[in-house]
């Protein structure tokens, strides 16, 4: 009767593990982002747009992206044709658009725009990662 306790955990571990675990909106995440002391991917996204819908069935279902993803970041998805919020200085006509923030909503670069196959994209979380780790250490040490 253990073994199939402690199975099903496992089950119903792996399958909650298989989704990138989205905050409901902008500003969920980053009180998630605050406490946790992690940076924000934002996505501004649209369900019509082509360009999101490939992210959404590739990359986001990628199974080394979204772990690196629920390890590292918060994420957040926004989608524009369905009102959700955006914050007016992320906003781009163009979708998919890529933000990272820090835990306090500064911008960390530029925006990615468009879509990004699942090996490029994980580089560019690795990138953002460790930078975001160095601006902590140093401000750690001020």
């Amino acid at each position: 009767m253990g073994k199939i306790f402690i199975l099903s955990l496992l089950l119903i571990a792996s399958v909650f593990a298989s989704e990138i675990r989205w905050a409901k909106d902008y500003n969920e995440g980053l009180d998630i982002a605050k406490k946790q002391n992690k940076p924000v991917l934002f996505v501004s996204a649209s369900k019509s747009c082509k360009y999101c819908i490939a992210m959404d069935e590739n990359t986001f279902k990628d199974a080394k992206v979204i772990e690196f993803l629920n390890r590292n970041f918060v994420s957040v998805i926004s989608y524009s044709d369905e009102g959700d919020f955006i914050p007016e200085r992320l906003y781009r006509p163009e979708t998919p658009t890529i933000w990272f923030l820090l835990p306090s909503s500064e911008i960390m670069y530029d925006p990615l725009i468009g879509a990004i196959i699942a090996e490029d994209f994980l580089q560019v979380l690795s990138i953002v990662k460790i930078q975001f780790d160095k601006y902590q250490k140093g401000k750690d040490t001020k």
